[in-house]
């Protein structure tokens, strides 16, 4: 480890750590080197992970690729001490949740947010659920919080704390049956359309669920909606996924018959209606996977990871494109570039943590509660 204790490194402010500023005015290219020299020099105490949505120059970089809890679940495994989320704030506070308490989480550049995760604040929360409670619709068999992995980890430990889980986009479908079997309601944070899209796979009418507004007196939902309701959906989505329109769809059957479109279950139910199939990040790939050669998808999801499946699968005799020729980027996870990178990295090698992402004590035991509930449920 040529001298380093990494093992005593201390946190350090950021008057004392090498200037950001001074790396972002160099050129991408010029950062690959020094974060190889870096990551040689850090060896086993440091691993990069990389999300499926991060962009091409940051992923080659990382040791273990995919989606959040996945990249957050092998990070906690292994022994490494710094965990270095190329990710968003919602991943790398998972990541924390979930760490063992000698291992620290490290998010690149701190501006790096999910605009979903933030579309449902703690106090708005707290406000509906004691709307709800003024209602009597906690009461008796009443409802269960459930939350998205994308959210932050206070909304788990909410969950977690009353009752709740957490779940991913792969097994939505099981944490709503784990719960109904626990309650008569559900309320789901905060993307409705994973929520709308999973509980209409499950046979509940869009009649019998509702769109809860937190900017709108008892979420703009009349007593007897909410009492007729079986889902009571956060209003919130992904500034990525709803771009994605019917029409495109549309457009693909009538401009490329015979391709198949594939899209996230965080697009629009109307969207995913239209579509061959729908499911998570994973679930997407390995459909291409499977596919035979000579197979075409049109691809519902950030560009960043459909141009990545487009070059993998080409030689491969497989054509994949995106569902939106305009393409969707997530500029939040796109903050994340080289410079930050090394950045990060050099400052660990001098014995320096920057940002590092620490959950507090209380938050982090409610927030594992859910996330450990969530291991119950059928896949």
């Amino acid at each position: 480890m040529n001298g380093l204790l990494l093992d005593e490194a201390p946190v350090q402010t950021a008057g004392e750590t090498c200037s950001l500023d001074h790396y972002l005015v160099q050129p991408d290219e010029t950062m690959d080197a020094r974060i190889a020299a870096a990551r040689e020099k850090l060896g086993a105490e440091a691993i990069v992970l990389g999300h499926h949505y991060q962009r091409d120059e940051v992923i080659r970089f990382a040791d273990f690729t995919g989606d959040s809890y996945k990249l957050s679940k092998a990070a906690a495994e292994t022994n490494a001490r710094y965990m270095v989320f190329c990710g968003v704030h919602f991943m790398a506070e998972t990541a924390d949740v979930l760490a063992q308490p000698w291992q620290q989480v490290i998010l690149p550049d701190l501006n790096a947010g999910c605009s979903m995760a933030d579309m449902a604040e703690i106090g708005q929360v707290e406000d509906c659920w004691e709307s709800l409670e003024r209602q009597g619709v906690t009461a008796g068999k009443g409802i269960l919080p459930l939350t998205y992995m994308n959210s932050a980890a206070n909304i788990k430990a909410f969950c977690g704390e009353r009752g709740g889980l957490v779940c991913t986009s792969s097994n939505s479908q099981g944490a709503f049956e784990w719960a109904f079997a626990r309650a008569e309601k559900i309320l789901f944070l905060p993307d409705q359309h994973l929520g709308r899209n999973t509980a209409f796979a499950m046979g509940i009418p869009l009649s019998e669920m509702v769109v809860w507004d937190p900017y709108q007196i008892n979420g703009g939902v009349t007593p007897d909606r909410l009492r007729a309701a079986k889902v009571i959906l956060w209003k919130g989505h992904c500034s990525v996924h709803q771009r994605f329109l019917p029409e495109h769809v549309d457009r693909v059957r009538r401009e490329e018959p015979g391709m198949q479109v594939v899209v996230h279950p965080e697009c629009r139910w109307e969207v995913c209606q239209k579509a061959d199939a729908m499911g998570s990040t994973e679930r997407i790939i390995e459909l291409i996977e499977k596919a035979p050669e000579g197979a075409s998808f049109a691809v519902g999801t950030e560009i960043h990871l459909v141009n990545r499946l487009a070059k993998r699968f080409a030689p491969l005799g497989k054509r994949v494109i995106t569902l939106d020729e305009s393409g969707c980027l997530c500029t939040t996870m796109y903050r994340i570039s080289p410079q930050h990178l090394a950045w990060t990295l050099e400052n660990l090698v001098e014995r320096r943590v920057v940002n590092r992402i620490k959950v507090n004590t209380e938050e982090k035991h409610w927030a594992h509660v859910a996330l450990d509930r969530m291991l119950e449920i059928k896949r």
